[in-house]
């Protein structure tokens, strides 16, 4: 044992000789070095032959320290809104506008007209003003953060009643009641799971009342024997017994519904009709259905977002610089889109959901055609269907078109699809094979998708 221990490199001399095979920095080198004499030293001490160490794979090993933790992937799974993907690709407006403001300093809390301290809510205002007709608007990190902020400053301490058909559970298990806690409002249950009627609304309110909440069922539907109150009639409530209204819509739309039908996606309510009924906060996410960066927008009547912006848990959920930038150059397109409703093709969520069927089909043979034969592997042209995901439209079944991979019985779906992530594309596997959605691969990532089933041979 001591021979084949005494034989073992030092680290400066591994790692000397990986440095010549890989371009890793030398951190990654002498970290990987470590490993591979660590790893050989244990299997001495326990018996084991010992071996020579072979600097290719500790070279492999440095390449795959000095990678980035966080890294670009390719979408190849059809849901456009893809929660552990990261949601909605920014458009590339979006992304220069964020290098603009990393590059240097910036105006974020400055006033260059008259050179005094400025604020970063009001960057944003006008624009989401004129896009939702609301009378104010802020921002805040995700939408979670703006339900909490709204509840918080329209009712701290005070009854909010919401239908039980809509206390809902987003990701992470963060659940609508636990929101109602951290705002330290009182939770008042009306109506049953699948039907709510104005009537449990006004019977439930009382001298401790603070807020009537409705949330839009985003992630979820109830079908079948149902019944909720539209918003219109909430407000209308609220109105007449001098009670405040809030409604988070979760995803939150900017387009509208004939576009929305002409894409063939279920209605879906838009920011600017919720609204136009008059409710006195909205609030919903920047990075789903609006294809933005995260964040959470809240919008209404200017004494209601005055009480959010003014809160003091405000300063815990405000958005940094680099989301108001991409989220200012988001909603940018949206005002552009009013006169020019191609503009929305900047964007690439509106794209990908509005997408024809016909065009993924030419898309998916084209793609087809690129790969090629490779010997073992079955690759057809299939009709799929996609989903919009991010807890958005979940009824939505967009048609699309994939190219699917079967393998043999030796090398079968598993193997295909963790060789694809190994490339760097995440697909999905169903009936044993492996569907690559051509709706949500960019057109700039299909040679790396190529090159990656290319791979697999």
């Amino acid at each position: 044992m001591r021979e084949l221990l005494a034989k073992l490199p030092a680290v400066h001399v591994l790692a000397d000789a990986v440095a010549a095979r890989t371009a890793a920095p030398r951190w990654a080198v002498v970290e990987a070095s470590r490993r591979a004499i660590a790893t050989t030293r244990a299997s001495i001490v326990a018996g084991g032959a010992g071996a020579d160490i072979d600097p290719s794979v500790v070279a492999a090993v440095a390449t795959e320290l000095a990678r980035p933790v966080l890294r670009r992937v390719i979408n190849a799974t059809g849901v456009v809104l893809h929660t552990n993907l990261g949601r909605a690709p920014l458009a590339a407006p979006a992304r220069a506008a964020v290098d603009e403001i990393a590059h240097g300093y910036s105006n974020l809390e400055y006033d260059l007209a008259s050179g005094e301290r400025g604020s970063r809510h009001d960057h944003l205002r006008a624009l989401l003003q004129e896009l939702t007709g609301a009378e104010d608007a802020i921002v805040c990190n995700n939408n979670a953060a703006a339900t909490v902020l709204g509840l918080a400053a329209l009712a701290t301490d005070k009854e909010i009643i919401v239908s039980r058909g809509e206390l809902i559970e987003i990701g992470g298990s963060f659940r609508l009641p636990e929101i109602l806690k951290l705002s330290r409002g009182v939770l008042v249950e009306v109506g049953t799971t699948n039907k709510t009627h104005a009537r449990d609304y006004e019977s439930a309110i009382g001298p401790a009342t603070g807020l009537l909440l409705k949330v839009h069922r985003s992630n979820f539907a109830i079908v079948g024997f149902t019944s909720e109150v539209a918003p219109e009639a909430l407000v209308a409530i609220g109105r007449a017994r001098k009670v405040a209204t809030m409604i988070d819509l979760g995803s939150g739309a900017l387009v509208d519904r004939v576009t929305q039908r002409r894409w063939g996606l279920p209605d879906e309510p838009t920011v600017a009709e919720t609204v136009a009924a008059g409710a006195d906060l909205v609030t919903f996410s920047g990075d789903k259905l609006l294809g933005g960066p995260q964040a959470g927008i809240a919008v209404g009547t200017r004494a209601a977002v005055a009480a959010a912006r003014s809160h003091p848990l405000m300063r815990a959920l405000r958005p940094d610089k680099l989301t108001l930038a991409a989220l200012a150059a988001t909603l940018a397109i949206y005002r552009d889109a009013q006169r020019d409703p191609s503009a929305l093709d900047a964007i690439p969520t509106t794209r990908m959901l509005g997408t024809p069927a016909d065009t993924l089909h030419t898309q998916a043979s084209q793609l087809a055609a690129a790969i090629g034969s490779i010997a073992g592997l079955a690759i057809e042209v299939e009709p799929c269907t996609s989903a919009v995901g991010g807890g958005a439209m979940p009824t939505a079944q967009l048609a699309s078109w994939a190219v699917t991979l079967r393998g043999t019985a030796k090398i079968g779906a598993d193997e295909l699809d963790s060789g694809l992530r190994r490339g760097g594309v995440v697909a999905r596997i169903e009936d044993a094979r492996v569907w690559l959605d051509v709706r949500t691969i960019a057109f700039d990532e299909v040679d790396a998708v190529v090159t990656a089933v290319r791979a697999l041979g």
